[in-house]
């Protein structure tokens, strides 16, 4: 099962909390948790700005204005603020909205949206904060060869350049650095997180002497040594100082190869390096379990860390655009050094911000992992990220981590990557804005956050800033992403356990259904769109699993019920005992894989409750308006569950939670005359009723599947078999069964089955008039259904010796409109005889179908001669296998367009 809400997740970025902290979280966040003390400065802003000033700010940003000049660079940096401006609202408003536990956008996404998504973009954030931590290992190798390298062309070094250059060495170099980051993360992750404020003060004094730098620095010309093919080459960049040429000199763009990687750079590339310093906003937001005021703390000091950082890169753009020339600025990714008044303290300042962003991310990267083995989403694949140490270090998850970073290092430049990075942190940032927008479209009350300033405008703004920039930068690897997201959501739909995290989409889909069941007007129903909306009365689903399965097919893409009436009395009883049966059935449903809905009902008598269920179950213009029972009879019920092809392959039990059927000895809980009760009460109530008899013996599977020939088949008798004296072919109820047999036949698991339609014929009559009126019929309706006709003088016989009055009497004059049958005098009219001689007339009729459909004549008024009736169905159908009995009271056939 996955974790429960509540449950700790642990913190990523430079959030990292002790491992008594996490302990402590482990045990219980009310007893053990640490106390609440950060203020808004040390428990958000500074996360935030460490996140955001590493590489990109010391080693890129004259990259990005040398190639895209001073405009576009302006450009660049409005969009990436801007979609990290909409991230923040989001995330503000989120984090804002009742506790948060660490994790990030992971946490958020998975609380807000539901494991499916949470699971996906947790992968995708580990992967985004892999990949950070290689490019920061990268962009500090790139820094060390810099300061320590043999120059390129030179095989020895002179004084402190030692380091060879090559991409191999790189890698060795990278490796080391790599392993410190390991180290650290393994031993000394708690002294890391309490350093952080020490990092923040060495690059807040870096920051502050590289722009006194830009003023107290007088022009000088920089050596750059560039590999080339013959060994290398050297250049001259120029700090020119304060100049209005080199200004207007650097104002546009101009695109250039990277001499790091050889490839062009463009408007997108560029971008996708600058981004890589726009990322960590979230890193406050994780803080919330120690902050002071979480409520308070994150939308202030995330939004001022944003702003902040945004004049600064602004700031700089300017400064370097007009005291650099646009070599300097291309070919020299450590000219800040180069420029500085006091150079060691920029070197410093770089190794300890592009270490501690490396190491960052490693932790991070760990912690998602942790989280997401912890909660379960993906079962076994993740179950080693689960071992910790003995003070709650999740050293595997460090360990697998560690070696995902060390596989992305063979990638060799910063540059290569950077893309890659950005696209991920786009996606994740994309779903961000997504959970904020779901939240705020499902109208949930509970959704109440304290920050305000945001609106559904905002996260749509977000979410398209991030899709339009990700296909920019690279319509591949974008592609690729949402592709790879796209198969792990499917994968967690389908394959993660369920959570009591809630779900966005249930949220979601209340508010859509509710919006349109109330736009469904029932006023503006038209038979051109009737379609079968089915109550089937269950009484045990251990005997009804194949009825259940043969309705389903039948709905029709219609509503579908699941009725079920408990014989108690709530007056007597402490609390509702439905309750605790609902998920038993809901499970039932979902084992037995039919759309239906579950609607039990407490009644003091099947009859009561069978009522209290046609008059309440749907909504709106959703109401069942047929009725399905099983056939009332005296054969022993058999538990058809324990053999359903559902729980045969499965590997639980079948209990469920329903009790063993009734015992063959054993009553039943309503008797005949009850039973045919419910039939009248159906009718009287303008329902369509239908009798299933036999349904459990039906095998589907074997039915549809097996390779004889001819196809399996599908019999249909629209004529009142009961009453030969008023057989007819068009009336409502018989128009009403053409069209259940023609609508099972349209499901999917019954299109190889063929219709065969019986007409009834007597001597004298023209039978073949009557068929050609029949097959008109039948093309005017658009059902394909083979003709028969069956001649049944001898059973009609039958009857006109057993009645008392000859036909053309009164009996003829009692037939209501549209077929309706007052059965009142008929019942006692119909011998035993002549029913056993119509059982016996369908019975011959070969080959043997999957299934017969008979119409089902009215109850009679006089509620005496309900046993009676429900005898002569008895009769009619036995032998005959899987039957239903079909009455219909409503016009559902249309020959209009």
């Amino acid at each position: 099962m996955a974790s429960s809400e509540r449950s700790a997740l642990l913190t990523y970025r430079l959030c990292g909390g002790s491992a008594e902290e996490e302990r402590g979280r482990e045990r219980g966040r009310a007893a053990a948790a640490a106390p609440r003390k950060l203020p808004t400065f040390l428990g958000v802003v500074v996360p935030t700005l460490l996140s955001m000033f590493s590489v990109v700010l010391f080693l890129r940003l004259g990259f990005v204005v040398g190639h895209a000049g001073l405009y576009q660079a302006l450009a660049m940096f409005a969009v990436a603020y801007f979609i990290i401006g909409m991230t923040v609202l989001s995330v503000c408003a989120i984090a804002t909205n009742g506790a948060l536990d660490a994790g990030g956008a992971y946490y958020m996404i998975s609380r807000a949206l539901g494991p499916e998504f949470g699971g996906s973009i947790g992968i995708m954030f580990f992967l985004a904060n892999v990949c950070g931590s290689a490019l920061y290992v990268l962009g500090l190798v790139e820094a060390v060869v810099d300061s320590f390298g043999i120059p390129p062309g030179q095989e020895t070094g002179s004084g402190v350049h030692v380091l060879p250059q090559s991409y191999w060495y790189e890698l060795l170099y990278g490796t080391v650095l790599l392993g410190l980051c390991l180290l650290v993360c393994l031993v000394g992750a708690s002294i890391y997180a309490k350093a952080t404020f020490l990092i923040f003060l060495i690059v807040a004094a870096v920051l502050g002497t590289i722009l006194v730098s830009f003023f107290a620095t007088r022009p000088l010309k920089v050596p750059i040594r560039l590999p080339n093919a013959n060994g290398s080459e050297t250049d001259n960049g120029i700090f020119t100082g304060f100049s209005l040429e080199t200004l207007r000199d650097n104002l546009g763009g101009r695109y250039q190869v990277d001499y790091t990687t050889g490839q062009m750079m463009s408007f997108s590339s560029v971008f996708a390096v600058m981004f890589n310093g726009c990322t960590g906003i979230m890193a406050g937001s994780n803080m919330s379990g120690d902050l002071k005021r979480p409520s308070y703390s994150i939308p202030r000091g995330t939004i001022s860390a944003v702003l902040f950082t945004y004049l600064v890169y602004n700031l700089l753009a300017f400064l370097m655009c007009a005291t650099c020339n646009r070599i300097l600025l291309q070919k020299d990714y450590g000219f800040l050094r180069d420029i500085s008044i006091f150079p060691p303290l920029v070197t410093v300042g770089i190794y300890a911000a592009t270490l501690s962003a490396a190491m960052s991310n490693l932790i991070g990267a760990s912690r998602i992992l942790y989280a997401l083995a912890r909660d379960d989403l993906f079962g076994r694949a993740l179950a080693l990220a689960k071992k910790t140490s003995a003070s709650g270090n999740p050293v595997m998850a460090v360990i697998l981590s560690w070696l995902m970073v060390q596989v992305v290092l063979f990638s060799g430049k910063l540059n290569t990557i950077a893309s890659v990075v950005t696209i991920f942190f786009l996606l994740v940032y994309a779903t961000v804005n997504l959970a904020c927008l779901a939240l705020e479209w499902a109208s949930a009350p509970n959704f109440r956050p304290t920050f305000r300033y945001f609106t559904w405008h905002t996260c749509l703004l977000g979410i398209a800033g991030c899709c339009v920039m990700m296909f920019l930068i690279s319509p591949v690897s974008a592609s690729a992403s949402l592709g790879f997201l796209l198969l792990l959501l499917l994968a967690l739909h389908y394959l993660s356990p369920s959570s009591t995290w809630g779900y966005i989409s249930q949220a979601l889909i209340f508010h859509q259904v509710r919006k349109y069941l109330l736009m469904l007007d029932v006023r503006k129903d038209h038979v051109k769109f009737w379609r079968p909306q089915m109550l089937l009365m269950v009484q045990n689903p251990r005997g009804s699993a194949r009825l259940i399965d043969f309705v389903n097919d039948l709905k029709k893409s219609g509503l579908y019920v699941l009725g079920h009436v408990e014989l108690q009395d709530l007056d007597m009883l402490p609390s509702d005992p439905l309750q605790p049966q609902q998920d038993s059935w809901l499970s039932l449903v979902d084992k037995l894989n039919v759309k239906a809905f579950v609607s039990l009902t407490l009644a003091p008598s099947v009859r009561h409750g069978v009522r209290q269920l046609l008059f309440t179950s749907g909504l709106g213009g959703m109401r069942p308006n047929t009725l399905v029972l099983g056939f009332y009879d005296d054969e022993a019920p058999q538990d058809s569950l324990a053999r359903h092809p559902a729980f045969t392959n499965a590997r639980e039990e079948v209990p469920l939670g329903f009790p063993p059927l009734r015992a063959p000895t054993t009553p039943k809980l309503l008797s005949a005359r009850e039973y045919v009760g419910i039939v009248a009460d159906a009718l009287k109530m303008l329902r369509n009723v239908l009798l299933a008899r036999q349904l459990e013996s039906l095998d589907k599977a074997w039915e549809l599947r097996r390779a004889a020939s001819p196809p399996p088949t599908i019999h249909v008798w629209p004529v009142n078999l009961l009453r030969p004296d008023s057989a007819r072919y068009a009336d409502t109820c018989s128009l009403f069964l053409l069209q259940m047999a023609c609508v099972l036949n349209m499901a999917r698991a019954w299109r190889r089955a063929r219709l065969r339609l019986f007409l009834c014929v007597e001597a004298g009559t023209m039978p073949h008039a009557q068929e050609e009126k029949l097959r008109q019929l039948l093309k005017d309706l658009r059902i394909q259904a083979q003709i028969q006709l069956v001649p049944w003088d001898a059973i009609t016989h039958l009857h006109w010796q057993t009645c008392q009055r000859p036909p053309g009497g009164p009996a003829e004059e009692e037939e209501e409109e549209e077929g309706v049958v007052n059965f009142p005098t008929n019942t006692t009219q119909v011998s035993d005889e002549y029913v056993c001689a119509a059982n016996k007339l369908v019975l011959e009729q070969s080959p043997a179908p999957a299934v017969r459909f008979l119409y089902l004549p009215r109850p009679p008024a006089d509620t005496s001669l309900y046993p009676l009736y429900l005898h002569q169905l008895e009769l009619l159908t036995r032998g005959l296998g899987p039957t239903v009995l079909v009455h219909g009271v409503s016009a559902v056939t249309s020959t209009q367009l």
